[in-house]
């Protein structure tokens, strides 16, 4: 397998306030720490560091600037293309597995 994928990615998508966190910037757009706040049952603060932990990971980035002072964030265009890459090749190979193992078994 030649995919590779940074552990901080893989951290960052397996918490779920993460998770919903991309669902809501994928379908806003982008979004404020505020803006998501009102949506997860967490503290601003908790926000902030889950935001970090996303932009530490590659997956979102500051928003260009926009009206107001408060930063915006938005995904990163193709940060999941390498999880993505892993994810197809690993299946590929449990199939190619799992075909050997049928054949054995079959003979």
């Amino acid at each position: 397998m030649s995919a590779v994928v940074d552990d901080d990615l893989w951290s960052a998508v397996g918490d779920p306030t993460r998770r919903r966190m991309l669902d809501l910037l994928l379908a806003e757009g982008r979004g404020t720490a505020t803006a998501l706040s009102q949506h997860l049952p967490v503290s601003r603060q908790a926000i902030a560091k889950h935001l970090a932990a996303l932009g530490d990971a590659g997956l979102i980035e500051r928003a260009p600037e926009g009206a107001g002072r408060e930063v915006r964030y938005r995904l990163r265009p193709g940060a999941l293309r390498p999880a993505s890459a892993w994810l197809d090749e690993t299946a590929a190979a449990w199939d190619e597995r799992l075909t050997r193992l049928k054949r054995a078994v079959e003979r």
